[in-house]
């Protein structure tokens, strides 16, 4: 597909390809990371739990779910109302606490004292992060043309995954909300730092802080972070929609919304890898 499908300030020649992770079994390419934790780690009879804005729970229910595992998830006020229903149907535990997703890991972690349950971290844990790196094992597969690719990025699981298989042979440029900067201040500071958790891709995009793990790999591999605002990313759900039909979660369309508005803007001969992250959302924009 050619840039121009999109608009915006692409150079019309530049190839782009989509990678579609909402069409992964629990919506989102956080399916992944679930998987990778209970199939690698020792699970105790108590079950595993997860903090989670909602997509990393949806997966973390939905692979105990299919490993016969009891899972607990908690979640905060924040959640989009379809995530937390789908955790529900899938019939794990729910814990709605707090507001932010640094609020519902915090339960979490006390309940993990309490219970025995083996905790399944969100973005900074190794094998988190490896299972989110077997995204760059498909797409250097599915697409080797692709020299750069735009990755979201929250509390950094996907993007230190990605970067970390790529090393150096292809640029890796994290997109983050403009309300939400994790990675971005975390950069300025040479650490991870709080950061604002305001935005519309907030339950997804927003954990306060990017990982010590995450920002490490991100340091080493990670060829540059950009800011897109809210309207641009609400722009590209609807382009998305319009253009291809692909109902995308905000935190899902940053790497249109960075083409669009001109955030990114590859070279001539660029050929750029958009990661669409999940589509756990009620409808089209």
């Amino acid at each position: 597909m050619a840039a121009d499908d999109f608009g915006g300030s692409v150079p019309a020649t530049a190839p782009l390809t989509l990678k579609l992770e909402q069409m992964q079994c629990s919506g989102s390419f956080k399916a992944r990371g679930a998987f990778a934790n209970l199939l690698t780690r020792d699970v105790p009879r108590a079950g595993v739990l997860a903090a989670s804005g909602g997509n990393h729970g949806v997966a973390v229910a939905y692979a105990a779910a299919r490993l016969g595992v009891p899972a607990h998830i908690f979640v905060p006020t924040v959640s989009a109302a379809e995530k937390v229903e789908r955790i529900r149907s899938l019939g794990a535990t729910l814990v709605i606490a707090g507001d932010r997703y640094s609020d519902a890991l915090a339960v979490a972690d006390a309940f993990a004292a309490e219970s025995g349950g083996l905790p399944i971290h969100a973005f900074d844990q190794y094998e988190t992060i490896a299972g989110q790196g077997t995204l760059a094992l498909e797409l250097a597969e599915q697409a080797p043309e692709v020299s750069t690719v735009l990755v979201p990025v929250g509390g950094g699981g996907l993007i230190a995954g990605i970067a970390a298989f790529f090393g150096d042979s292809v640029r890796v440029i994290g997109v983050e909300p403009a309300g939400a900067p994790t990675l971005t201040r975390a950069r300025e500071q040479g650490m991870p730092v709080d950061a604002p958790t305001e935005s519309i891709a907030a339950d997804a995009l927003a954990p306060r802080r990017v990982g010590a793990l995450t920002f490490r790999i991100a340091e080493a591999h990670v060829d540059d972070v950009v800011l897109v605002d809210d309207d641009a990313i609400a722009d590209a759900q609807r382009i998305l929609w319009e253009q291809l039909r692909l109902i995308a979660e905000p935190a899902a369309a940053v790497g249109i919304a960075a083409l669009r508005v001109g955030a990114y803007r590859p070279g001539p001969d660029e050929h750029v890898g958009v990661i669409v992250t999940g589509a756990n959302t009620s409808a089209a924009p």
